[in-house]
């Protein structure tokens, strides 16, 4: 029934991402990002007080993220064997921003971002993709050696940025394509989830057409 359904559930976003005039220096201090680069918080169209501030931007080489959970009590918590039980983040993108398609095709893609785990002292992020459920066709292999990632744990949460190259975009062309699907969720085993535009039940793992739009925008200096 539809009184069922979230709000969200109702609407078609259109998000601008802004385009940086120079890629940003990866810390993890996610304080440094300026409010334009803000992704909305959407949840809170349906009574949910955001957790974690999410940010995004974009130049013709890469796709920018990062976002900082607020709030916890304990260091995160990753799991790299099942990474989609514990802490971590996932950003969803579909380069052609098919909005009519149900399911997947070969431009869009699914990554999951882990705060800690990687690195001889299982303290750095790690970053992977994982396939679209159901989909049509499957996105080509990706070489992820030249995504770049930053962590920083504070008293009461943390902060990741994340930098992933054209190479691992399919069909990243800002020129002809500026508009893409996107979507996120934050997941965190303290504080619960935090989605852009659809809930689990909405399924954002199979349907793309349950993301929103983001508008790559170029802002006048």
């Amino acid at each position: 029934m539809i009184e069922a359904l979230p709000i969200r559930a109702l609407f078609r976003f259109e998000i601008p991402i802004q385009r940086v005039r120079k890629p940003p220096l990866l810390s993890g201090d996610v304080s440094r990002w300026d409010e334009r680069f803000a992704a909305p918080t959407l949840c809170q169209l349906d009574g949910q007080a955001p957790f974690a501030d999410v940010y995004w931007a974009w130049d013709d080489d890469a796709l920018y993220a990062a976002y900082r959970v607020r709030g916890k009590k304990s260091p995160p918590e990753c799991d790299t064997a099942a990474w989609w039980k514990k802490d971590g983040f996932r950003l969803c993108i579909d380069t052609r921003d098919a909005r009519d398609v149900r399911r997947a095709t070969r431009f869009c893609r699914l990554f999951y971002v882990l705060p800690v785990g990687g690195g001889p002292k299982r303290k750095s992020p790690i970053v992977g993709t994982h396939r679209m459920s159901r989909a049509r066709e499957p996105a080509p292999e990706i070489d992820l050696s030249g995504v770049r990632t930053a962590v920083r744990v504070e008293r009461d949460g943390y902060g990741v940025e994340v930098a992933l190259p054209a190479s691992c975009l399919s069909g990243w062309d800002p020129v002809e394509h500026p508009r893409i699907g996107i979507f996120y969720k934050v997941k965190d085993v303290q504080l619960g989830g935090q989605q852009l535009s659809a809930t689990d039940d909405m399924g954002w793992n199979v349907d793309p057409s349950t993301w929103a739009t983001g508008v790559l925008t170029t802002t006048p200096d």
